[in-house]
C-alpha cells in the first residue's frame, strides 16, 4: 500500500492482514490518523503470507522508514523493486494495481490549484 499524500511518494507499506476482505484493512488504516485515503499498489496470494511478509521486511530492511522500531512497516522502496523481488517467487499469485487510483489527494491538489488561480 501506499498514501501518497500522506507520506510522499517512493513510501510504501509491506504488510499481511487476517480480513477476509483485504480492503477491510486498508479502509481501517486510512481512518487512522492520516489526512488521506491508502491506495493498493499490488496484492499477494500466498500459502503461507506471514513467512512472505517476513522475508520482504528482511530484504528490504535497509530501505526502511523507521530504523528504530521494525514493528513499522514503512519503506522507501521502489514498487519495480518489489515487483522485481516477488517476480523470483513463482508460487506466488500477485496482482499488481500500476496506477493506484489516490483520489481524495489528486482532488485536494486540485483545489489547491484553483485556489492559487484566484489569489492571482
Amino acid at each position: 500500500m501506499s498514501n501518497v499524500g500522506s507520506f510522499g511518494k517512493g513510501i510504501v507499506k509491506i504488510g499481511v492482514t487476517r480480513r477476509l476482505t483485504p480492503t477491510d484493512r486498508v479502509d481501517e488504516l486510512s481512518s487512522a490518523s492520516v489526512p488521506f485515503k491508502f491506495s493498493i499498489n499490488a496484492l499477494v496470494f500466498s500459502d503461507n503470507a506471514f513467512e512472505l511478509e517476513s522475508r520482504l521486511h528482511k530484504h528490504f530492511d535497509s530501505y526502511r522508514v523507521n530504523k528504530f522500531n521494525n514493528r513499522k512497516e514503512y519503506f522507501k522502496v521502489s514498487l519495480t523493486n518489489i515487483k522485481e523481488y516477488l517476480n523470483n517467487d513463482k508460487s506466488l499469485n500477485v496482482e499488481w494495481n500500476e496506477q493506484p487510483e489516490n483520489f481524495e489527494y489528486a482532488q485536494t491538489l486540485l483545489i489547491e490549484e484553483q485556489q492559487s488561480k484566484r489569489l492571482l
